[in-house]
């Protein structure tokens, strides 16, 4: 009878770690913030036709669930959006419909369930598509979005922007304007924040995000994976030291790794920016 009791008690023990494991594994997942650059004939063979089918392929490979991109023009969104179960939000910069680049995230339906959605523009006016502070060149645009896991019901927010690559004072008050912006529309839910923030870790916007946010690449579990650096400029022989991409997280979202995806084919990069993935757990 001892013996039957014993055994019994193995199996509820072992159907319980069962549980948790595949409990633990709805709530994980794989999210990347990618600078697709945008399609502009003067890059020739690095062009967004020679390039596109490489940069599905690595989506698709490495299982991205959630990947926020930059300058991305629509027909560039249209055409990752053939991959399927994957959508995208987010509108055009330059008139907050199609028009101009996007700082679209595309998302995996079949897992998450789309809540609400938002975008904002980096200036004094955020509401309204337009230049800030001292950028000169590009009006700059964060888009967000509000997910459920379907499997457990978890939700969270996803930021994504793409800060101005010559304004300092942009930069500064952009940090600032995503900061008050996430409190404001994430409250106390968990938020991941994706971006080519065009300033390297030390400079003062990514000191003013990681004093309300953790740095992916600084949170892993494990030790990060491939270069630094996030840029190679479509340069096969580029030093990868300089890091202007990122993945934040607010504290109790687990990062288990993160690394920079360093695919290419023919001595070709899909973009003249790397990848950048976590797989994260939510808490």
């Amino acid at each position: 009878m001892k013996k039957l009791f014993s055994i019994i008690q193995c199996l509820l023990c072992a159907f319980s770690l069962a549980a948790f494991a595949q409990e633990a594994g709805v709530d994980g997942f794989r999210v990347a913030s990618f600078n697709l650059r945008m399609d502009t004939p003067k890059d020739s063979l690095n062009a967004w036709p020679y390039r596109k089918e490489m940069v599905k392929s690595l989506l698709v490979f490495h299982d991205i669930d959630i990947v926020g991109t930059q300058e991305g023009f629509l027909h560039q969104l249209q055409d990752i959006g053939e991959i399927k179960n994957l959508r995208y939000v987010g509108v055009g910069r330059d008139d907050g419909k199609q028009e101009g680049e996007h700082s679209a995230i595309f998302f995996n339906t079949d897992k998450f369930e789309l809540l609400d959605k938002g975008d904002f523009w980096y200036s004094e006016t955020p509401h309204i598509p337009g230049l800030g502070w001292d950028a000169t060149c590009c009006n700059r645009i964060c888009s967000w979005v509000k997910l459920r896991i379907k499997q457990s019901g978890k939700q969270f927010f996803v930021f994504n922007s793409h800060f101005d690559h010559q304004g300092k004072i942009a930069r500064e008050e952009s940090a600032k304007l995503l900061v008050r912006k996430i409190k404001e529309i994430a409250g106390q839910l968990p938020v991941i924040a994706t971006g080519d923030f065009n300033a390297t870790p030390e400079a003062a916007p990514i000191v003013t995000i990681k004093n309300h946010l953790l740095d992916a690449y600084e949170a892993t579990e494990q030790p990060p994976y491939g270069p630094v650096g996030t840029t190679n400029a479509f340069n096969w022989h580029a030093p990868l030291k300089k890091r202007i991409d990122y993945i934040f997280v607010t504290q109790g979202i687990g990062v288990e790794k993160y690394g920079v995806l360093v695919d290419a084919l023919n001595m070709r990069f899909p973009s003249d920016h790397m990848p950048v993935m976590a797989k994260v757990r939510m808490p």
